[in-house]
């Protein structure tokens, strides 16, 4: 029974949804004859039994299906019968065909693997930066990205929120060809601690100076006096001369990009939500969805926008 079926649950579902199907047929077989009138005939006077409807002076005959119609909804029982029995792919009953959508996808994974596999390991034995200057690799790379990575890099690969833009040559990881491929293959995992415990004067006061760093407008006292404070418990990651460690994710302070800045809100707002709340951000492995004969072939991609 269960080699049938499959586990209770999956087998429970499918053998449901078959019985209510089922059900709906015999119903429907039930109806269709139920109300077949075939020996309908004019009474003495040359009338015929009408259904009781009538508008404008106009009554609806109750006559019989024609027997091309009637035949048609046959059919139509006939094929949904064959098609169930077929093709029902519900849970583990794989029906007479031993079809399901999961096994003719898995069919055409593995077809396209075979087909398509030889050309990507074709190109994943070309250096990154000459597989970026391949204009029709570099095509079918695009159409990798838009289906996997434009969601949240943007079709422009321009980013957005919380997520990096990727044609310009700040990275949070590095940008050479192995970091790219590094990133793609294990996913980064990036977290900047909330610093609330300093008040909120020192939050203000650090947030000035981080500001000042990159030359945005800012208090110059109160930065003055959070110098002090983000060389004590910032430049572990930020680096003394806050230009941020690729090898933590930790970006450069001193530039104008703001990886967590709202479009139209001051500079200094978006740094202080940051110091106050700080960011969890998370980039998974890409391997699961495009494969790892394709991650090559993607960072390639990603290395072209900037380069």
């Amino acid at each position: 029974m269960n080699n049938l079926w499959g586990d209770s649950l999956s087998g429970f579902w499918s053998a449901w949804v078959i019985v209510i199907t089922l059900g709906t047929i015999v119903f429907c077989w039930w109806l269709l004859f139920a109300n077949r009138k075939t020996d309908k005939q004019p009474n003495a006077d040359g009338n015929v039994e009408t259904t009781g409807h009538s508008a404008d002076g106009i009554d609806e005959f109750d006559n019989p299906l024609p027997r091309w119609w009637f035949m048609l909804f046959i059919g139509t029982i006939v094929f949904a019968v064959g098609y169930l029995l077929l093709y029902p792919g519900l849970g583990n009953f794989k029906g007479v065909l031993g079809w399901t959508q999961e096994g003719q996808w898995e069919e055409e994974i593995a077809y396209a693997q075979q087909q398509y596999a030889p050309i990507f390991d074709q190109y994943g034995e070309i250096p990154v930066p000459e597989l970026a200057q391949d204009g029709q690799a570099m095509q079918v790379a695009e159409r990798i990205f838009l289906n996997n990575c434009a969601v949240c890099h943007g079709s422009n690969a321009q980013g957005g929120y919380g997520f990096p833009n990727l044609t310009d040559n700040d990275w949070l990881y590095g940008g050479a060809p192995q970091d790219i491929i590094a990133t793609i293959t294990n996913g980064r995992n990036g977290l900047m601690p909330s610093w609330q415990q300093l008040g909120g004067t020192n939050l203000r006061n650090v947030a000035n100076y981080v500001v000042s760093l990159s030359g945005a407008e800012h208090d110059a006292e109160l930065a003055k006096e959070g110098e002090a404070i983000f060389d004590s418990a910032c430049v572990a990651c930020h680096g003394l001369d806050a230009t941020g460690n690729q090898a933590l994710g930790a970006p450069n302070l001193t530039d104008a990009t703001w990886l967590y800045r709202q479009p139209g809100q001051e500079t200094l707002d978006a740094v202080l939500e940051t110091l106050r709340n700080g960011r969890n951000g998370h980039m998974p492995s890409q391997i699961a969805y495009i494969g790892e004969n394709k991650v090559h072939l993607v960072a390639a991609y990603v290395y072209s926008l900037s380069n």
